[in-house]
């Protein structure tokens, strides 16, 4: 019994541990996830996993190295947002695979891709599967890709095709799993007088039998019944 209670107090003071060392550092670790972020946030999880599994290692001395190795995950952050210098060794450069329809032999090979691999990423992330739809091709830090495709093979705009441009409107939800969401109810500039007006139209008796529903501007009411999944 005293084992599973040091465990647990292990477990819930690590957690806390590691929830404030990820607010600290902040979004980086999942949505720019360089090399050396991946390496950080696997250090920081086995960190946390030798105190749970190793009854010799005290939380303490836990707390202390994440303590240490999320102050040193943070200087490296603040350097390579202050000295540009610096950007390139912790997080990478990107690197120009295609160029003018070319491939780059030479950055393929540092970068440790073949042929069939960049197919793949092209047809993954972009869904290109002629290479020769490729006029330049970035290769990201983080691993992924950005592509202009060439002129002949890029989709036309609305400049392009001398249409006049519609204003943008952003979706608002109203209700999620048969639950009404009144702020957003409330920014649509509608009360659930309106709502229940609307699912009548829809031939729906009440919020609980709607799986989705949103407001759109131009688009107007949209809802999806729950037996329509």
């Amino acid at each position: 019994m005293e084992n599973i209670g040091q465990t647990v107090l292990e477990l819930v003071i690590g957690f806390i541990a590691l929830l404030i060392a990820t607010k600290i550092l902040g979004k980086t670790q999942i949505s720019q996830l360089t090399p050396f972020d991946f390496i950080s946030a696997i250090v920081l999880g086995e960190l946390l996993g030798n105190s749970v599994y190793d009854h010799e290692i005290y939380i303490w001395n836990i707390l202390i190295a994440l303590s240490i190795w999320t102050l040193l995950i943070f200087i490296v952050e603040r350097l390579t947002q202050k000295f540009r210098g610096v950007r390139s060794t912790f997080e990478g450069n990107p690197s120009i695979i295609i160029r003018k329809g070319h491939i780059d032999r030479d950055e393929l090979k540092s970068n440790h891709l073949d042929i069939n691999q960049l197919q793949q990423m092209l047809r993954q992330q972009k869904d290109i599967f002629s290479i020769r739809e490729v006029e330049y091709l970035i290769l990201e830090p983080n691993g992924l890709i950005s592509v202009i495709r060439k002129p002949k093979y890029s989709s036309p705009t609305i400049d392009d095709l001398k249409l006049k441009q519609k204003a943008v409107y952003l979706p608002i939800t109203i209700i999620s799993d048969g639950i009404v969401d009144q702020d957003n109810l409330k920014q649509a500039g509608f009360d659930e007088n309106w709502l229940f007006n609307q699912l009548e139209k829809k031939k729906i008796s009440k919020a609980e039998d709607v799986l989705y529903a949103e407001w759109s501007e131009d688009e107007g009411f949209f809802c999806l019944k729950m037996e329509e999944t």
